[in-house]
């Protein structure tokens, strides 16, 4: 039960760091594009 509980504990701080760092969606530096790097629609074969 100690083991579970430290485990717990241990995880703790991690999960709040990805939740805090998927809320504040830090912005990348320099230029973006807007146009998407992955696509649904591979387009038409060269």
């Amino acid at each position: 039960m100690r083991a579970l509980a430290a485990a717990v504990i241990g995880l703790v701080p991690v999960l709040l760091f990805i939740l805090l760092v998927s809320f504040v969606d830090l912005p990348p530096d320099g230029p973006t594009s807007p146009k998407p790097l992955l696509t649904a629609d591979p387009g038409p074969k060269k």
